[in-house]
Parts: C-alpha cells; structure tokens; sequence
C-alpha cells in the first residue's frame, strides 16, 4: 500500500486538517503536541500483539494471564477458575500431566493463544468484540479512551450503567470448606446503602463483628477443649445465628439481608438431600426429601432477613426447584441449574424454574455469549448475579462486566483477601467515577442515586426484585 493510499484509506487528510482546527481554537501553547495526541486518538486501534503466560491463581492453581497490545497501549487480564461440573459449561484445557502442579498446566491453552489465538485476531480492531469473540470460537479489552463497563454496555446496546449491590460472603460451607456446614455460603446484601461506598462500609463492618462474635464463643470454651468442636458441626441456622447477631451489632438491621448458596447438588442422593454429607459421625438420619427442603426454606425465610437463595435443589431435581419458586418468597438463582448454558436457561424460562442468573463468565467462553445469555435473563424479567470462581486472580473485569450490562448484583467473595477485594473495589472506583461525571457521562446515575435512596424500605423479596427491575429499565 502506497503512502497516498494509506492516507485516503483512513481519511488523514481530513483528520490531520480537523486536529489543526481543534488546536487554532484551544489557542493551545503548544499545538504540535496537540496535534499529536489530537491524532493519536483519531488513528483506529489495532492489535499489534497477544502474548500468554501461566500463572496461579488464588487456590496456587495453574491458570491464564495475556498480554494484549495495540497501537495505543498494553493491557492485561487472567483467567479465573472453578470447581467445574463439565455438564454444560465450556471447557478448561488442562495439561494433563499429572508430575507437574498434579496435570493442572496450563501450557497447552498458553501455546494455543501466542500460536493460534494470536495469529487470528492480530490486525482486527480491539473494539470489535463480538468479531474477535467469533475468531475464537471458529478454532476450536478494548481500547477506545473509555471505561471497559461502557465498552461493554455498548457492546450490550445498553444505554445505562447500575453499581450492582454487592453480595457479600461471611460463612462459607460446603465441599470448599474445612468445616461441616452443608450449605456453601451465607451472605448480606447491604440493600440500605445509599451508595455503594456505603455498601462497602456495611459488609466490612459486619464481617469483622462475625469474626468478633466467634473469638468471643471460643474465649467462653477455652477451658472447655473438647466442646469446640462443635464451632465445626454448625446446621443452617446456627451459622444464620452468628450473621444475624454480626449484623445486630453493626446497627444497620434492616438495610442487610441475607442471601444464601446452598448447592445442594453437592449433598443430593438418589432424590435425597443429606444435610449431615460432611460429618464423620453422620447418623444417616439428617435425610431430606424435597418436600422436607422446600419447608425448611419456607421456615427460614419466616425466621431470618433471606431474599435470595441459589441452587435450593440438585441440578437435575427441575420439579422441586419449580415448585419453590413458584411460591415467590424468596428470588430462587441458578447456578449449577444453569451452568450459564443457553438451553438450560431456555428450559428454565419456559419451565418457570427459577427467577435469577448466575452468571460465571468463563463457563460460557465469551464475552459476546455472556451479553445474550443477560438478555435472554432480563427478558424473562430475571435478576442477574455476577459471580466470581473459586479459584480467582487479581483481575478486575467482571467488576466492569456488571457495571455494564447492569447486572444489579456482584458476588465476589468476602470483603477481605486481595483477589475478592480487587472486584469490589473497582465497583467502588467506578462510582466515583458515575459521582463526578454525573453531568454529562453518566447522567443517568442521578436516576440511580434516587433509586438507591429508596431501597432501604425493602421488606420482603418482592420488594427487593421490584427495585432490581426499575435500575435495571433505567
């Protein structure tokens, strides 16, 4: 290509004449780095280079960071993972060689993106997601100067950006856990804030008045060696005890709710529930039917501040999860109903089976198939929750992922440890920025704001999903 041909290709002459014009009229003192940056910005954003490497993740599991560079910068993102069903969510490629990190590698995926991966999208415009994501579907971050959570609303057709109301984790059971909670979390919604800043500020507080709550039960049993061990055999409402006490303690009452992941695909038998699966003197009499379940939630509900629940029943058991949420006392999230796979959730909309998605990134592959799996949810008039993975990085970017297709809620871990933390805090970076450009980059926020100001008068689930449609609309 000629040099007569490059410029008429990207219409320099035009954008050379409009950078001299824009600095006439900023009577800038210094108009050659005007036009300079003037032009580096109109140039198209291209990448130039994609370069992989192995590193671990927050369990010190293999997993994939890359470099990605275009002519305007370098950016950089990882891959985090979980404990994988491998039903219906994408596949991770492992290495497989069981004498090194026990065939957890991640060399082949890492060789697969700086030989393959990388051969097809350099050249293409970062900015074209759905081009790129569809590069790399047929094998097998954007850089325009604005905020990815804006990339990604565009990308979505989505006007509005929502600060999701962040789900904090302050128990966590399960086969993750070292201690004989069936369930695998309990968490707060600190759904009385006013801004999300004020959010942070609840859930932190709570967690360290749990962590204050249970030093005071092991002080009283010091002398008592042997009773604590029960501290270790704790049931469902024995933990919703100590949140509940942590939160009385902070003062906020009723601006915090509880959600909880149950998981019961974990301790599902046969078409049994076994509450006791993680104690090693089980009885074998702690067996529930799905009836028994449904009840049990029913009484909870009653008993305690719950306005979520996710993965109430097995994977498989479609008709108790039915029956559940059709009661409508509580919003019924899938995860591993879903797996974040089109056709469960087609299943799940037409079968009326749950009312909330879960969405993990990774299980589904790709950006562009996150963004119409969201849509195919709010459609349905679902809520949406992002959630991080077991095995996380420092990566920020479901952080902006939820900001920008105005998911309305973030599970990202306890409000501690650096891989948890990065996620909210980049939610608590992004209001700032909504705060000081609410004049004119985000002045939809100011309808946010008002929105928030009202939902400390939630009182009951219906409540609570009513406010998460009316930021979701705006």
């Amino acid at each position: 290509m000629s040099v007569q041909e490059y410029l008429d290709k990207h219409m320099l002459s035009r954008k050379i004449e409009d950078a001299v014009n824009a600095a006439v009229r900023a009577k800038t003192p210094d108009p050659v780095l005007f036009i300079s940056n003037h032009m580096r910005k109109a140039v198209p954003s291209v990448i130039t280079k994609v370069r992989a490497r192995q590193i671990l993740d927050s369990r010190g599991i293999p997993t994939v960071e890359v470099d990605l560079y275009t002519n305007k910068g370098m950016f950089r993102a990882s891959a985090p993972s979980g404990a994988p069903s491998g039903l219906y969510e994408a596949i991770e490629l492992r290495d497989g060689d069981k004498g090194t990190y026990l065939g957890n590698g991640v060399s082949r995926a890492v060789r697969n993106i700086n030989e393959k991966i990388s051969e097809a999208i350099v050249g293409m415009d970062p900015t074209l997601q759905n081009q790129i994501d569809q590069a790399m579907i047929d094998l097998d971050k954007t850089e325009k100067k604005v905020p990815l959570y804006k990339h990604i609303a565009d990308l979505s057709g989505r006007g509005n950006h929502v600060l999701p109301i962040p789900a904090f984790t302050l128990i966590s059971g399960g086969k993750h856990a070292g201690n004989n909670l069936a369930i695998r979390d309990i968490m707060i919604l600190p759904v009385g804030a006013k801004r999300f800043e004020e959010a942070m500020q609840m859930g932190s507080e709570t967690y360290h008045h749990l962590k204050a709550c249970l030093l005071s039960i092991w002080r009283d049993l010091l002398e008592y060696p042997f009773v604590m061990l029960v501290l270790c055999f704790c049931s469902f409402r024995e933990g919703l005890d100590l949140v509940k006490e942590a939160v009385g303690r902070t003062g906020y009452n009723d601006k915090i709710k509880i959600a909880i992941d149950v998981a019961a695909t974990d301790f599902c038998i046969g078409t049994k529930y076994d509450l006791d699966y993680k104690s090693p003197n089980r009885s074998g009499q702690n067996f529930k039917s799905g009836e028994d379940m449904v009840e049990m939630y029913k009484e909870l509900c009653r008993d305690y501040p719950i306005v979520s629940i996710e993965d109430p029943f097995d994977m498989e058991d479609w008709e108790q999860v039915k029956q559940f949420s059709g009661l409508g006392i509580c919003q019924v999230v899938g995860d591993s109903l879903l797996m974040s796979n089109s056709k469960r959730i087609e299943r799940a909309i037409h079968e009326h089976a749950c009312n909330a998605l879960l969405l993990k990134v990774n299980q589904i592959g790709t950006v562009t198939e996150a963004i119409e799996i969201v849509k195919m949810a709010k459609d349905a008039q679902w809520g949406v929750v992002i959630s991080q993975r077991s095995g996380e990085t420092d990566d920020s970017f479901i952080a902006d992922l939820s900001v920008g297709l105005a998911t309305g809620q973030i599970k990202a871990g306890a409000p501690c440890r650096g891989e948890r933390l990065a996620k909210y805090n980049q939610v608590w970076f992004i209001s700032y920025r909504f705060i000081h450009y609410i004049h004119n980059e985000c002045s939809c926020y100011s309808f946010v704001l008002m929105a928030l100001n009202d939902i400390h008068s939630i009182s009951s689930y219906n409540d609570f999903l009513a406010h998460q449609h009316s930021l979701q609309n705006i």
